[in-house]
């Protein structure tokens, strides 16, 4: 699915500190949702369907995606 940017509004998390290496995030018609490298608005997006999407945000709040403490 192509992102046209002009019709979307992307933005940040409000957990962002303003830094360079953010993600943005818009809500697409369909539920659907894009992602992209604030660095690179331009460049392309991912974009999810709604499963994915809610999958996805349920494992960053569960931990999921956190690694294990290496072993020395």
């Amino acid at each position: 699915m192509n992102v046209n940017a002009d019709d979307v509004v992307w933005f940040k998390s409000t957990h962002s500190q303003g830094g360079s290496e953010c993600v943005e995030v818009a809500w697409l018609e369909g539920g659907r949702v894009g992602v992209r490298d604030s660095k690179n608005p331009t460049g392309p997006a991912l974009t999810f369907a709604p499963a994915e999407w809610s999958a996805f945000t349920t494992g960053l709040i569960d931990g999921e995606f956190l690694r294990p403490p290496r072993a020395c």
